[in-house]
This record gives structure tokens, sequence and C-alpha cells, in this order.
């Protein structure tokens, strides 16, 4: 059965190779040119998530994607996602909500239940929209796993959405990357096939002519992009491979800049949540992944979040992590937890249901007074508010299963919280009484410009280091430019008009 909509499918040669940004490019590009589109990917595995329009949790990469098509993000465009919780095991979220926990052989032993799924969702959207744009995972062509495939082809021939393949020029391999994957296709998938696109290119692509010519005559498809690598549009990533070391810019820690450490726990989730710090021109974000890295030239040091913070509690004390915060914290340097990270800076974390780990509890870091439980029900919500500690407005959103709780009644609350759209307040969070060390649930908190700006500028301020004003616009202003941007370096290096005749979306061409 076929939906009223239309439909373009990007695919890739691996991970990581820029389906996500093909995809969000192409929604704004569609946007801008007057139709109602929307992203759709029916399976993602991310640990960085976000809150959809009903409540639940999606990939962050489709709420960015939605954001670029001008639309609430929804759970419908990103039915299944699987978060890694430790080597074997994942939690399963379907259709925003968590769904069960298990090992890969069982999701992959439960895929036809979940295509159900995945099939109405897709259907829910392609009802009200003009276009849907989807997205597979990983490599299109996995031999293995095609049987029971429900994101990449299968998805594809069940929305009729003719396929883009996405290659990677940056690492290397990419005559290797295509036509390796075009042999391991079946008819029907190169049928299906209009043609490819070459990301991250770097260079003269004069003198890449003979390669797009070698491509083109040996699969008989075209390449329809040769898309240069950027380094100055900013777009949310997707997951945590984008913390990997060879896939962010170095810049190293100075007297003249304000310094962010960022420990690199087992199962970090959420890590866009540093993004906007990295933004800043005199702000250096490095990410650690061993204590010894962490030492005095830095200014502040942040714990993210992450899927098993049992786990991360363990791995800090096993490898040497503790002693050195604990060392850290106690020269009035900020220390800061997002989340995950807040559970840890406490005493203690229980898991007596046994929902993250085998084991039912682990010792914190002991620089708040506080205990957390992780409970069954997840709390999956948008939060706007007012920070205590630096006096000014703030909104994120939370995800987390755990209940935190002071053993002490006196201190300070780091913010008074309340849903968006709703009346009933809380107050979250708890900060030390120096105000070095706070902990949060709220995740986004740094796109929150006055908090930002009045943190970094406490720093600035003790290193003597010029003050700077709150960013002026809305973040919601400040990314649709980035958006736009995005759209109009593909449409530059893209024959735009030649896809949506090929993928037979038609009335779209601008006069």
């Amino acid at each position: 059965m076929r939906s009223k909509a239309r439909a373009i499918m990007f695919l890739g040669t691996g991970s990581d190779v820029g389906k996500s940004i093909a995809a969000t490019a192409f929604c704004r590009i569609l946007k801008r040119r007057g139709f109602r589109v929307a992203p759709f990917k029916a399976q993602n595995m991310s640990n960085n998530s976000y809150v959809a329009v009903e409540g639940g949790e999606i990939g962050r990469a489709q709420a960015v994607q939605a954001e670029a098509a001008s639309l609430l993000p929804s759970v419908h465009m990103n039915p299944i996602l699987i978060k890694p919780s430790g080597p074997q095991i994942s939690q399963i979220v379907i259709q925003g909500k968590v769904a069960t926990s298990m090992s890969a052989k069982q999701y992959h032993q439960m895929k036809s239940t979940l295509a159900e799924a995945v099939w109405q969702s897709y259907k829910n959207l392609a009802s009200d929209f003009d276009v849907i744009v989807l997205e597979g995972a990983g490599s299109c062509c996995e031999m293995n796993l095609k049987q029971n495939d429900i994101v990449n082809f299968q998805m594809a021939k069940k929305a009729g959405a003719p396929c883009i393949i996405v290659a990677d020029i940056d690492r290397g391999g990419v005559f290797a990357q295509i036509i390796g994957t075009y042999h391991l296709m079946s008819d029907d998938e190169r049928d299906l096939t209009i043609g490819f696109l070459i990301n991250k290119f770097r260079g003269d692509p004069e003198l890449f002519a003979d390669g797009i010519r070698y491509i083109e005559k040996t699969t008989g498809k075209p390449v329809l992009g040769l898309v240069p690598y950027y380094e100055d549009i900013y777009i949310g990533t997707e997951d945590s491979v984008a913390v990997q070391r060879d896939k962010r810019i170095s810049r190293k820690p100075g007297p003249d800049t304000v310094n962010v450490a960022v420990v690199c726990l087992p199962a970090i989730s959420n890590f866009t949540d540093f993004e906007t710090l990295e933004r800043e021109s005199d702000v250096v974000v490095s990410y650690l992944d061993y204590p010894d890295q962490l030492t005095e030239q830095f200014d502040c040091l942040i714990l993210p979040g992450t899927k098993n913070v049992i786990a991360a509690a363990l791995w800090l004390k096993k490898h040497g992590w503790q002693m050195k915060i604990v060392e850290f914290a106690k020269k009035q340097k900020y220390v800061v937890g997002i989340c995950g990270g807040y559970q840890l800076l406490g005493l203690e974390i229980k898991d007596p249901l046994m929902l993250e780990s085998t084991c039912q509890k682990a010792q914190g870091l002991g620089l708040l007074p506080l205990q957390t439980y992780l409970a069954k029900e997840k709390i999956v919500r948008k939060v706007i508010g007012h920070s205590h500690l630096f006096d000014c407005p703030i909104q994120g959103y939370e995800i987390h299963m755990g209940v935190t709780e002071p053993i002490q009644q006196n201190g300070q609350k780091f913010a008074h919280l309340q849903e968006e759209g709703k009346e009933k307040a809380w107050e979250d969070g708890w900060v030390s009484n120096d105000g070095y060390i706070f902990g949060t649930y709220v995740h986004g908190l740094f796109d929150s410009p006055y908090l930002r700006t009045e943190m970094l500028n406490r720093i600035r301020k003790t290193k003597g280091l010029k003050l700077k004003a709150p960013a002026l616009g809305s973040e919601s202003d400040m990314k649709l430019k980035q958006y736009d941007r995005l759209a109009d370096h593909f449409e530059a290096h893209c024959d735009v008009e030649r896809i949506f005749r090929l993928a037979g979306i038609t009335g779209c061409i601008r006069q």
C-alpha cells in the first residue's frame, strides 16, 4: 500500500557518512520551496535523544530534521529508538515510550512486531505531509541483517521511496564504498537507487571529475552531488561517534580561554548539551578519556549524562577518576553534573529493580549530599524555570529514570522548574555551599543564553578575561539561520532539480 505523500530516502555506505545531515538539508530545501515536509527514520541507535511533542523521546537527529522543516518533533518521526546501556544490552523505546531492555539477538527476533509500529508511524506522517524525507541506518547493505531489515531498503520498498546513497570521501576509499555497496545490492534495490551523493569533499572538484565519471560508468547511476566539507555551519550532531577525537576540531586550552573539560563516561548521552559552549569563541571544550588529562589548566569540569549510571560510577572508581575529580573540586573550580552526571555527584546510586545493571547500588563522588533511586517510570518532559544559582531564566528538557533526594534539608536547590504549558512546579538540582559544584536534571542547560553567559563570565572575571553580553536573538532564530546555511550549501553542490525529478517530487522547482 502506498501513501499519498511522495518520499525520498538517504541511505549510507556506512555509519557517520552524512545521511542525517543530508536529510536535514533536504528537509530545509523542501520546506523553503513550500512543501509540507517531515523527516522519518524507522530505527535509530543513539543515546542522544530529545523530547517529542507527545512527551515521548526520539533520536536527536530526527528532532534536528523536524526543526529544519519548521515542525515540532513527533514520536512518529523515529518510532524505534535503541539506547545502548551496556556491552550487550539496550533499552528499546517504541513510539516514544520505553518498552523493555534486551540483547541484540532478542531485538532481531522481535523485528516483525516492531515493523508494525514502524509502518503505523509512517502512515501517520504520510497522511499529513506532502513529502517524507527518510533516513537509513548504518550501511544499507549489511548482508547479515538484510533478512530482518526494517530501516533501509525494506523501508524504502514499503514507502515507495527512491534512494540516494551517501558516501564519505573524507574517510578514504570512496570508490570501494560506492561501487562495493552497489554490487551488494539486489536488482530491485538498484532499481530504487536514483544516484549517489559524495559528502565531505576537500580540494578542487575538477580534480575529481574523472572519479565521478568512473563511478557513473561502473554503476550506471549518476553522482548527484559532491558536497564540500564545512566547519562553519553548526547543526546538532546525532550520536556519540561525534565525540571521537578524530571527528572534532582540536583546540588546546590556555590562559586566554575558558577551558571546559567533559569526562567521556561509558554510554555517554546527550553530549549535545555542550555544543553551544563550543561555539563560544573564547571557550575550549575538551573531552577527556583518562584522569591524568584533568590538569590545572581547566576551569570547569562537566560530568555528562550516561545511559548506565551504575556502570559509570564503578568505572570512575576503577579508573582513578574519583580521586582526581574530588581533588579538582577542592580548588574552587566549577564541577557540573547533568542528569546522570548529577546523580554521580551524590553519595550513592541505588538500582533495586536492576533496571540498568546487575549491581543494585554504587557509591557516587560524594560531592553533594544526595542519593538517587532508579525508578521504573521514565520522566520525559520539556521544562522552563529560573536558576537560583545564576539568577536567570533557563529552559531545557528532562529524560531520566532516577529520583534524586537530599539527605539533609538545609542547602540550595539549583532551579525552580515547571513543565511547559503546565502549572505544577518543583525544585530541581543541588548546589554546594560555595556555589562551585552543582547538578541538575535539565538537558540543554547551556542553550539558555543568560545562564551560559553568567557562568562563563564568572570564570572570565577570575582569569582577567573580557566579559561578554548574552547573545541577542532567540536560540530558535539562530538555529534556523544555520539550517538555511546548510540548505544553501547543499543546493550549491547538488543537482537538486534533477534529484527531485528522479524522485518524482513535482512542482518544487524554482522558476
